[in-house]
């Protein structure tokens, strides 16, 4: 996967309807996100995001990219993410990509919210 891909596919996680998940998540991936959603794992995940309101746009800054090696990516990046009617919201997020035989998979987010 290419730098321009990873971002891509890593900003449809934010934006579009849940059923980029379902062709998205990797086996035992897991997600943190502040309290009260905290960890999540596998159908979980998918359930949560189903009924979370979904984010209209977000910037994503400070962005970081490693690969550890050639079948995994991982992400650093700044998010303030924005939904209709509510506050912004600002989280420093990390996301690790893993390469399968059908494709990339997401399989570990984090968010650590900001002030």
């Amino acid at each position: 996967m290419n730098d321009a891909r990873a971002w891509e596919l890593e900003e449809r996680l934010w934006l579009e309807a849940p059923g980029v998940y379902d062709v998205t998540l990797g086996e035992g991936c897991i997600m943190a996100f502040r309290s009260p959603v905290g960890l999540l794992q596998g159908a979980d995940i998918v359930k949560s995001v189903a009924e979370a309101p979904r984010w209209t746009c977000v910037a994503i800054t400070e962005r970081h990219l490693g690969r550890p090696d050639g079948d995994t990516v991982v992400l650093g990046y700044e998010a303030e993410g924005r939904r209709d009617g509510a506050d912004p919201y600002r989280a420093i997020c990390t996301s690790t990509y893993r390469r399968y035989k059908d494709g990339w998979k997401i399989v570990q987010h984090q968010q650590t919210p900001l002030g």
